[in-house]
């Protein structure tokens, strides 16, 4: 049985017991699911499903690692999916938890490129300057203590350490109708968003454009700065354990999350002004529809407590984060 919860109360629950916290059971038949992906696509499309789930339903799974990683100019292995949520609807919302998220290599890649990344010219803003040189970085990862390790031949200190965060840049459902979009780009239906807060413990909220919902996901970065500034981050594949859920009768219009501290919205388009818009009014709309605030009072103390990343300014289309602390909620 799917229940019908809201936003403020909905929490995906414990990988053990499959219930959502809150007093709302999850199906009494979920199950767990062990699936190895050997195909990628290129676009994030309507397509026919690899894998069938039901809400509460737990995958055990990975991204796809492929010639990109091994050799320059190798070709991209692309996206996973799409996975099927058995009741799910345009009228729903999809619920996605991340409940564990681990690099599955020792080795990450990142690159720049001529023209690609904010700082590199392109179609849209040829520079006089130089261009950036092509040069491909590859960090080693101990993933024991969780630190990427790259050498710096060329710089005084010769050798970085830093901490891993481990993210998927790419979660999304089936854009409405017969839309395909690449995989670069991010939308209203998710896609490319590269924000570094899909991360293990938060939940992913999409909207659902088809029936079934037709989640993807790819694109692990065992680290990302905000903005993904030179166009890549560390690039590896990921070990992922994902609990599916839904939120019957309810519809959003661009993706939501949320993790222990955040409540979150992520808008996607150009200019970075505009994702910027997107991103805050969304924010507001959820604290005005979920939490009782009025508008205007919303709008006040998302201005003063609110926090904004800019989660990639490289892709076709750009994304900003906003972000609500949830201790500023009502109990």
């Amino acid at each position: 049985m799917v229940q019908r919860v809201t936003f403020r109360r909905f929490v995906v629950g414990s990988l053990v017991a499959a219930v959502l916290i809150g007093g709302c059971m999850a199906s009494a038949r979920a199950e767990t699911h062990r699936f190895k992906p050997t195909v990628g696509y290129p676009t994030f499309a309507k397509r026919e499903p690899v894998l069938h789930v039901k809400p509460g339903d737990i995958v055990e799974t990975e991204t796809l690692w492929g010639e990109w990683y091994e050799r320059a100019g190798g070709k991209w292995p692309g996206e996973v999916g799409p996975f099927h949520v058995e009741g799910a609807t345009p009228n729903d919302t999809l619920a996605v938890k991340i409940l564990r998220l681990r690099p599955n290599r020792d080795v990450a890649v990142s690159t720049h490129n001529p023209q690609f990344g904010v700082l590199a010219a392109d179609r849209w803003t040829p520079m006089l300057t130089d261009p950036i040189p092509a040069k491909r970085f590859i960090w080693k990862l101990d993933r024991g203590r969780m630190v990427g390790i790259l050498d710096l031949p060329e710089s005084r200190m010769k050798r970085i350490e830093v901490q891993l965060s481990p993210m998927l840049g790419r979660v999304a459902v089936a854009p409405q109708g017969e839309e395909a979009f690449d995989g670069l780009w991010p939308g209203y239906f998710g896609g490319n968003m590269d924000a570094s807060d899909v991360r293990e413990g938060t939940t992913v909220y999409l909207p659902i454009l088809h029936e079934g919902a037709l989640f993807y996901f790819g694109d692990g970065h065992a680290l990302q700065g905000d903005g993904e500034i030179c166009g890549s981050g560390l690039e590896t594949s990921m070990d992922v354990t994902f609990q599916f859920d839904l939120i019957k009768g309810k519809k959003i219009a661009w993706p939501r999350l949320e993790d222990s501290e955040y409540i979150m919205v992520a808008g996607s388009v150009r200019p970075l002004l505009d994702a910027f818009r997107i991103a805050q009014v969304q924010l507001i709309q959820w604290l005005v529809e979920e939490y009782g605030f009025n508008k205007w009072e919303a709008f006040q103390v998302a201005s003063q407590a609110g926090v904004t990343r800019v989660a990639n300014a490289v892709d076709p289309l750009y994304t900003v984060v906003a972000k609500f602390p949830k201790k500023y909620l009502p109990k």
